[in-house]
């Protein structure tokens, strides 16, 4: 059984999956941030913070496809 908590966690990480692919870091964790206050526990969202602040301390090169690169294994 699918809670409404979960689909609000869902609508907020597809929200800041949007935001992220258009390159707009900021709003995408803050909106990830949002999921996390919902769910705490919610992996996707917390990975994507992690994500939008390497991006925002050191944004993606402009034919950025989306791909994350990890710098260490």
């Amino acid at each position: 059984m699918v809670t409404e908590k979960m689909h609000q966690v869902v609508a907020l990480y597809n929200q800041g999956l949007a935001l992220y692919k258009e390159r707009k870091f900021a709003e995408a964790k803050a909106t990830f941030q949002k999921a996390i206050q919902i769910d705490p526990e919610d992996g996707p969202s917390q990975l994507y913070i992690e994500r939008c602040d390497d991006y925002i301390a050191e944004p993606p090169p402009e034919d950025w496809d989306g791909v994350y690169n990890m710098k260490t294994k």
